[in-house]
């Protein structure tokens, strides 16, 4: 949950590494949802399958970077929980859903419930804990 204002070149990352990584892990993220989501209803594994399930959160996580991205000016972190995190969170989940509306795929409401609520634990919670990490590895307060 870092706010913190330290420019990458303070904490001693790359521009890229610190795009590429947040962009990886919540590619990772969304695509772990897909998975549980798609066992979890016993659906056949195919490639064609995975891939429908998956592009509608991917295009709304996409939407949310871009959303993040102009907001958090002008020092965009996409791996803080604020704002980043919760407007890529929300972002997936919202265009996700709509997004499965214009393309003939299941919005029940209980879907739409456990898909927000899986989407914030894995979305928000790589970033709690790459701010816990952070937070120790600065001289924050350890655990005893």
């Amino acid at each position: 949950m870092s706010s913190s204002t330290t420019s990458p070149s303070q904490s001693g990352l790359s521009a890229r590494s610190v795009l590429l990584w947040p962009a990886l892990a919540d590619v990772v993220a969304v695509l772990v949802f897909v998975a549980i989501g798609r066992n979890s209803h016993e659906e056949a594994w195919s490639l064609s399958g995975f891939a429908t399930t998956a592009w509608p959160f991917l295009a709304g996580a996409a939407v949310g970077w871009l959303i993040s991205a102009a907001v958090d000016r002008p020092l965009w972190l996409p791996a803080r929980i604020l704002p980043a995190g919760l407007i890529i969170w929300v972002s997936t989940v919202v265009v996700g859903m709509l997004l499965r509306v214009v393309s003939d795929q299941g919005t029940a409401l209980s879907f739409c419930i456990v898909a927000s609520i899986a989407t914030a634990v894995l979305l928000l919670g790589w970033r709690a804990i790459a701010a816990l990490i952070q937070g120790r590895r600065a001289g924050g307060p350890a655990d005893g």
